[in-house]
């Protein structure tokens, strides 16, 4: 949402810790501010993707498990399945190997998860945009569907 002092914490607390990074037990005074977030250039919105499905030269990665991906489980939305040409990289699986030249744009669900596995390309040196409306919106719309 465009939060300039955003951070990730590289190996956590006892990464932290090990560094000999300051701690204490005491709870942080934060006077309260307005944020007026807006989304980012990095975004796409699902006009895109199904403009770019089948298209060579755009990669969509799908950040959830396999079996969601398949089309077997589908906890949460009302069609199983995935984006037509998607690749399916779970977010727990780590970054895949992507070309840096290549335009990615990743979905997940709802657009939570796939943030995790942006983080991990953009450590590798490859750019990736988050398509936030994920599965719930793209089957919800009833846009195509592949299973399997």
């Amino acid at each position: 949402m465009d939060h300039e002092r955003a951070a990730v914490l590289d190996g956590g607390w006892e990464a932290w810790v090990a560094a000999g990074a300051p701690v204490t037990a005491e709870a942080p005074r934060i006077e309260p501010r307005a944020f007026a977030g807006a989304p980012r250039d990095a975004h796409v919105d699902a006009g895109y993707v199904e403009s770019h499905l089948n298209d060579p030269a755009v990669l969509v990665l799908d950040a959830r498990a396999p079996e969601r991906f398949r089309g077997e489980s589908e906890p949460i939305d009302p069609v199983a399945g995935h984006i037509p040409g998607a690749v399916n990289m779970p977010y727990t699986a780590g970054p895949p190997a992507v070309d840096p030249d290549a335009e990615v744009a990743v979905y997940c669900g709802s657009g939570i998860t796939a943030a995790v596995t942006i983080l991990g390309l953009e450590r590798a040196g490859v750019a990736a945009r988050l398509y936030p409306g994920s599965w719930s919106e793209w089957s919800s719309r009833g846009l195509a569907v592949e299973r399997g």
